[in-house]
């Protein structure tokens, strides 16, 4: 048997939503659509590769919906809303500016980027929730769409989750990722009689910031 028919390979490619209307806010669960710009940020980025994408999956917040439609409409390919790739919810920090939090409550800022696992937005979402139901989104992804290639549309933060699983990095160090608007990022994983092995392939192509 030759070697590269002993495994099946899934490549997942993750593609954050572009720039929103509301400005520079607490976005998470809030639901703002792209404004023009991040309308044109995402269609660049996916011209960018010539990806074969079988399928799209993407986060149910309109900022990744409509643009997955869009896609999907062109493409003639299946479209899977999963809620559990949404954004964190920042909680009473939801909708507002970064600085008028920051202006309110600087410290509590400092705490949670500087270790979001003990250090919660008020009424927020903890990191361990968050962290534990875009994990279990991804496994169920990774076993509907097994050996084929599909496109992930998501946010920051879920990707953040997602790239420093692959990296194995602390959760309290991934927000030292840079996942700008409309980053395009690949991921492949082997799947073998010893278990999965994951890689990341590239990161932030296609980006124009």
């Amino acid at each position: 048997m030759d070697w590269k028919n002993s495994f099946e390979v899934t490549t997942v490619d993750l593609l954050r939503h572009g720039s929103c209307e509301g400005g520079e806010v607490y976005r998470g669960s809030t639901d703002l659509p792209l404004d023009p710009q991040g309308w044109e940020q995402m269609r660049k980025a996916v011209k960018c590769t010539d990806s074969p994408w079988q399928s799209v999956v993407s986060s149910p917040l309109q900022r990744c919906r409509l643009f997955s439609e869009e896609l999907v409409n062109r493409m003639n390919i299946p479209l899977k809303i999963d809620d559990g790739f949404q954004e964190l919810h920042f909680g009473d920090w939801e909708g507002r500016t970064f600085s008028e939090v920051w202006q309110e409550e600087h410290n509590h800022v400092q705490l949670f980027f500087a270790n979001p696992i003990d250090n919660t937005p008020p009424n927020g979402e903890s990191m361990p929730s968050f962290r534990n139901r875009v994990m279990a989104s991804w496994r169920a992804m990774l076993a509907c769409h097994r050996g084929k290639h599909a496109l992930l549309v998501a946010h920051g933060g879920t990707i953040r989750i997602l790239l420093s699983e692959i990296l194995e990095m602390p959760m309290h160090k991934m927000a030292s990722l840079t996942v700008p608007y409309a980053c395009l990022s690949r991921v492949v994983v082997y799947h073998t009689e010893k278990g999965d092995s994951t890689h990341l392939v590239f990161h932030n192509k296609g980006s124009i910031e």
